[in-house]
């Protein structure tokens, strides 16, 4: 059993919560893990590989992300999202639509973005939620990120909607907490829904309580395991391709592009990620002979 599933996550469960749900149901032995983790408040897309399809998580790793959150100004929290305790609550003022975009404008684009205290990252070797926890959060330096889409619409006076598509390592309950400080009265993430993960998107995503009890139904609901590898460029392999590229030896395939991309073999399943030395595409990883 070798491909993705794309979970619609509900609030409440972890991200390793959907992964052992999963595998209770996947053949015994059958490896489950899931790419791009969500906090247990948000909800929406979690790509979740089976079989092989994991050894390509780390490819999603620099996926674009969409997401839908609601902002609530006036209160900032420990955690930036709603699940923090209140640090303090303040009136909103009466926010105009060129007040709120001339807070918004600068977090589009390339930016540079400190990280919530509460979150999985390392710091001295420790996580900075443990730290946080016991009293000994660092000051974090801001890190790049990439904000592509960025925008806004108003509720309510004291709720912001937003919709973002970002690049790797972006935390939109920091976007949340600047937004609210940029308009001088706070805020925090009230609620994130994500809408994609590269290729996966909600419009095919599998509620968590629709998740199939029996593995056979299950294998139904996988996309195929390229589908993490969506847009590289690929090539199919005849018989002897095929089998050189399974014992792990380079080809030359002087009409293949770019510095990476996936083969397949005659029967059309993917075989390898192909990485590309010099003039010849050696075997990053193979799946299959």
């Amino acid at each position: 059993m070798h491909g993705f599933l794309t979970i619609d996550k509900p609030a409440g469960p972890t991200s390793h919560d959907v992964v052992a749900r999963v595998r209770r149901v996947a053949r015994r032995g059958v490896k489950v893990g899931h790419a791009g983790t969500l906090d247990p408040a948000a909800t929406g897309v979690l790509p979740v590989a089976l079989g092989y399809a994991t050894r390509l998580i780390e490819y999603l790793a620099d996926a674009r992300k969409g997401y839908i959150g609601t902002v609530r100004l006036g209160v900032t929290t420990t955690t930036d999202d709603a699940e923090g305790d209140v640090l303090e609550t303040r009136p909103v003022p009466s926010l105009d639509d060129a007040t709120i975009e001339a807070a918004v404008a600068p977090l589009r684009g390339a930016i540079l973005q400190v990280p919530p205290i509460y979150s999985a990252l390392h710091h001295a070797g420790r996580r900075l939620y443990d730290l946080a926890r016991a009293g000994q959060a660092p000051t974090l330096p801001a890190r790049p990120v990439m904000i592509e889409h960025l925008v806004w619409s108003r509720t309510d006076p004291e709720h912001l909607q937003l919709e973002v598509v970002c690049g790797k390592g972006t935390y939109i309950r920091s976007l949340a907490r600047d937004i609210g400080a940029a308009l001088g009265c706070g805020g925090h993430l009230a609620s994130l829904r994500r809408t994609f993960v590269g290729p996966f998107r909600l419009a095919e995503a599998l509620a968590l309580e629709d998740l199939p009890a029996d593995p056979a139904t299950l294998a139904t609901h996988l996309a195929p395991p390229e589908l993490a590898l969506a847009g590289w460029p690929a090539v199919r392999l005849d018989a002897a391709a095929a089998g050189r590229v399974a014992h792990g030896l380079a080809l030359r395939l002087p009409d293949l592009a770019g510095e990476r991309a996936r083969a397949h073999g005659p029967d059309g399943d993917l075989l390898a990620v192909l990485r590309r030395e010099g003039d010849t595409w050696h075997p990053e990883k193979v799946f299959g002979s």
